[in-house]
């Protein structure tokens, strides 16, 4: 599927969080819950994915957000600091919001750069 047009004004958050292997799966079921009972509830929420590494020692999150200031609004919810509170005791992360410039997809349906 190409990207419509809206999609190219929406920021993603990829957040990489360094986690002991054993403490992965508390991480993950920690930001499954953060996901579902706070941030989807965000103005400005789109989705989430949540990945983790096939070693234990990381998981990423990939979140796409409506406009920056609707990601940035999450500073102002308590119940999001006390997740990410949380989330820090397990793991050391560093959240980044991106635009996207370009989407591949199989041979079958064609390239779309986004930018120049």
């Amino acid at each position: 599927m190409i990207e419509t047009a809206p999609e190219r004004d929406v920021v993603t958050l990829i957040n990489v969080f360094t986690v002991e292997p054993e403490k992965q799966q508390q991480l993950v079921t920690l930001l499954l819950r953060a996901t579902e009972d706070v941030m989807s509830k965000q103005p400005g929420y789109l989705s989430a994915r949540i990945h983790r590494s096939l070693d234990g020692s990381k998981v990423a999150v990939y979140a796409q957000w409506r406009s920056r200031e609707d990601f940035e609004g999450l500073a102002n919810n308590p119940d999001a600091a006390a997740h990410m509170r949380r989330a820090r005791a397990l793991a050391t992360f560093e959240p980044v919001l991106y635009e996207a410039v370009f989407t591949h997809r199989t041979t079958t349906e064609p390239c779309e750069r986004l930018t120049g």
